[in-house]
């Protein structure tokens, strides 16, 4: 039988893929900052800020955060070739895509049922990642292509202008995702349609045609209408009325058709504005930049909120972000940016009421993050969306770093446990790893985590002997289960409750040990291994590239000590 075929996108070192540790996240108290009151009582504190890498840190997420996350936005570099200030943007191909794949992978199970995925890119790699996205989410739940103007100025020394970069949006199951998503505010346009020249207490109203295609219609909806004062009415030819003859008198009754001042008018049906669907507007797929703003005038706001640091390469404007934030999310929920850049989507966030977290790797993280969350949350922010959404201040954010690797090479080249790990570090990791949520009880000693009510986990530097662990056994109970990490132990007898396994061993095949940077930087990136000469190829043998020898010596760390 024949092996089931799909379409995908294949790309030289697509099958090496990292066995990333899932790290804790330590807070940095120092670092996080909150207002010194509140301001109103939906402030919002619990934001975090994670300075790290950012697919570990996604990894560090997984645990607490999968299913949980309403919206993603993510910048991630375009890979352009050109050098960035803040990022090497210029990582080969099939590099990028490997990169870019496992952050998604992880990114779809942090989204609710309802989420969506917002990605903002060029021409360069657009259309890859749109196929990649396709494997990824599932090629049903491409939801748009959106073509922002990001700058409105021409650039003539170029052989084309490029004005626009793409939005391109996933759901992480596309009927729930559009079944909750946002229509966006009225603009002033649509809003001057609705008037009201009768007076009607129902308020502002539109009209719109009493007539369908005929094409469709029943014979019930082919008459002739006769207004109230005695003038008949009939409809367009190809046309018909919209409703039956019975239903349009009850609603010439109830006022909801409109016949002119005079009462001698085209009948039309009165589509008043509380109760009509313009209460908000479809989005459409082309933003132009007087709704959403350029990178002229995100960079611009930056340098006017921060003007003693470095101008920031290409910022998204806080109008584009919060129009994304506004379709995909309602005020609460949670949004996640994983290449947060300057910080416009936490800020945006915030400013909006939703929850955020930001990951970013780069010492901007500090420069300019920061010091722009601590004037949105002073208040001292007034540019960008501030004004739109009445921002006064508040609320705060945890500053968190990445934990090291749990596992380090002595002076053997033995693994053993990092000595920076203290006990309740350890037992926290170690939870993660074993799939536990970390929750130390005050009564039992060895109740450091669980996984259901009666499955629990101990975790411990010392070498245990038969009696410490018939204790444990005993105190257990016959009504619970206990996994037990130990560095060693010595066991006369079994114990039915207890499941008892050393570490580090138990988790050395886990993971890629003291691996801290996955980022996309080219020059970060593991080295191959040195290989042996290759041999002469023979007649109508190609040559393989530098690139393809690279990512056959493992991409993440294989082949490493």
């Amino acid at each position: 039988m024949s092996k089931k075929q799909k379409l995908e996108l294949t790309w030289i070192g697509k099958e090496n893929r990292p066995k990333l540790e899932p790290r804790i996240l330590l807070e940095d108290a120092a670092k996080s900052y909150h207002a010194k009151h509140r301001v109103t009582d939906s402030d919002l504190f619990d934001n975090q800020l994670i300075f790290g890498d950012n697919l570990l840190a996604l990894k560090a997420l997984e645990a607490e955060f999968a299913g949980k996350v309403k919206c993603v936005f993510i910048d991630p570099p375009y890979n352009t070739g050109s050098a960035f200030t803040h990022y090497d943007d210029g990582v080969e191909h099939s590099i990028w895509l490997s990169l870019i794949r496992d952050r998604l992978e992880i990114i779809r199970r942090l989204l609710s049922d309802d989420g969506s995925l917002w990605i903002t890119i060029d021409d360069n790699e657009c259309h890859y990642l749109k196929v990649l996205c396709d494997e990824v989410f599932g090629r049903a739940n491409f939801v748009a292509t959106m073509i922002w103007e990001k700058r409105t100025t021409r650039e003539n020394r170029r052989v084309f202008s490029f004005n626009h970069d793409f939005v391109l949006v996933y759901g992480k199951d596309k009927p729930l995702f559009e079944a909750h998503r946002n229509p966006l505010p009225l603009s002033d346009e649509v809003l001057s349609r609705y008037k009201n020249p009768d007076n009607d207490p129902r308020g502002p109203w539109q009209s719109i045609s009493a007539n369908a295609q005929a094409g469709h219609a029943t014979a019930s909806q082919f008459y002739t209408l006769v207004a109230p004062n005695g003038k008949e009415h009939e409809p367009p030819k190809g046309t018909c009325w919209r409703y039956t003859k019975e239903k349009m008198q009850r609603e010439i009754a109830l006022g909801n058709i409109w016949l002119g001042k005079e009462g001698n008018g085209v009948p039309r049906i009165k589509k008043f504005l509380d109760k009509s669907e313009d209460s908000g507007l479809t989005p459409e797929t082309i933003w132009k930049a007087d709704a959403v703003g350029t990178n002229d005038e995100a960079k611009k706001g930056i340098m006017e909120l921060l003007p003693d640091h470095p101008v920031f390469d290409n910022p998204k404007p806080e109008r584009l972000i919060q129009r994304i934030i506004h379709i995909a999310t309602n005020p609460g929920d949670l949004v996640l940016d994983s290449f947060a850049g300057s910080g416009t989507t936490g800020a945006v966030a915030h400013k909006m009421g939703r929850r955020w977290i930001m990951i970013e790797l780069g010492e901007h993280c500090h420069t300019h993050i920061i010091p722009r969350l601590q004037k949105v949350i002073d208040g001292e922010d007034k540019g960008g969306i501030s004004e739109a959404v009445n921002w006064q201040g508040g609320g705060g954010f945890r500053y968190y770093k990445l934990a090291p690797s749990l596992l380090r090479q002595d002076a053997y080249g033995q693994w053993v446990i990092n000595k920076e790990y203290n006990a309740e570090m350890l037992a926290q990791a170690l939870c993660k790893l074993e799939g536990f949520t970390y929750a130390p009880s005050d009564a039992h000693y060895w109740m450091h985590g669980h996984s259901t009510e009666r499955d629990f986990i101990y975790v411990t530097t010392a070498n245990l002997n038969h009696e410490q662990l018939q204790q444990l056994s005993d105190e257990a109970g016959a009504e619970r289960s206990l996994l037990v990490l130990c560095t060693a132990f010595r066991g006369r007898g079994e114990y039915p409750n207890l499941t008892v396994k050393k570490i580090p061993k138990q988790v050395l095949s886990r993971c890629e040990w003291g691996h801290d940077d996955y980022s996309l930087q080219i020059e970060n990136l593991p080295k191959a291994p040195p290989s042996p000469p290759a041999p002469l190829p023979q007649a109508g043998e190609g040559r393989k590239s530098k690139l393809a020898n690279a990512a056959q010596g493992g991409l993440f760390g294989e082949g490493e000590a």
